[in-house]
């Protein structure tokens, strides 16, 4: 075995779609609960700041991209898909991604989201199901399982 697997080997992309699907719902919790713990403490700093604090409530919005962008390109993967066993890896050596890549990767994944989520049917025609947003970034979505750390 070589020291980096190929992600057009069929073992190492095989079931991912339903896992992909579950680790974005696990994410959408996550960020959920991140989002309402937030909130809650945006409103009692803002009524210990006399209000200048709720301003903060305008990072809120960013607050999923920063989530994808911090944890794919810090560690590889998102708690969701850590959950699901998949990693986020570069699509010609498998190494994790930087922090550029998954900043070009959580935005084009908002503008797939902006696009009524039509970006994410090439994941279905795709043999490796790879969505749009993949591929313009040059990353691949795997099982964690089958590849090195």
């Amino acid at each position: 075995m070589s020291q980096f697997l190929s992600p057009s080997e069929p073992h190492v992309s095989a079931g991912i779609l339903l896992r992909r699907f579950f680790a974005l719902i696990a994410d959408f919790f996550l960020i959920g609960i991140i989002f309402w713990v937030a909130v809650i403490f945006i409103g009692i700093f803002g009524i210990f700041t006399l209000g200048i604090g709720w301003l903060a409530f305008h990072v809120l919005p960013a607050l999923p991209f920063a989530y994808y962008t911090l944890l794919v390109g810090s560690s590889g993967a998102t708690p969701g898909q850590r959950i699901f066993g998949l990693t986020v890896r570069q699509e010609g050596s498998l190494a994790r991604p930087s922090l550029p890549q998954a900043f070009v990767w959580s935005l084009l994944l908002s503008l797939s989201f902006a696009f009524a989520c039509i970006p994410f049917l090439v994941a279905l025609l795709n043999p490796r199901h790879r969505a749009t947003h993949d591929i313009l970034s040059g990353l691949v979505i795997l099982r964690a399982g089958q590849i090195p750390y």
